[in-house]
């Protein structure tokens, strides 16, 4: 599968951007999930959501003001990110995982297929 991350930008803090993510070759899989990376971290999870069912999973440094969707008709999944905050800048990436299982949702290894990554800056 063949994942394309676009809409990052550049925002200030309290800002709004909505990411997306869109599949081709095959469905996401299991689980959907968006990570997160800059040069001083390793890739760190945010948020996931199960294809079928639309179950949704949060970091709790995200909770509340990101929300993630999917359009199953598109095979597209969104990430909606609010009151953004310079410490969420980041390259953001999606992935996709047709074995991928609950318990490995929120770790880079449960993972097979990753998107380009797309960048946001926010500024304070």
């Amino acid at each position: 599968v063949q994942l394309q991350a676009s809409g990052g930008g550049l925002v200030q803090a309290g800002g709004s951007l909505r990411l997306s993510c869109a599949a081709s070759g095959r469905t996401f899989g299991r689980y959907a999930g968006w990570f997160r990376q800059t040069p001083e971290k390793e890739r760190e999870f945010v948020s996931s959501i199960r294809w079928s069912g639309g179950q949704t999973y949060y970091a709790t440094s995200v909770e509340g003001r990101f929300t993630i969707s999917r359009d199953n008709a598109k095979n597209v999944v969104y990430l909606q990110m609010n009151s953004l905050q310079p410490e969420d800048t980041a390259v953001y990436y999606c992935a996709a995982d047709p074995n991928v299982i609950l318990s490995n949702i929120r770790s880079v290894l449960g993972y097979k297929y990753w998107g380009q990554g797309t960048q946001v800056t926010v500024s304070s």
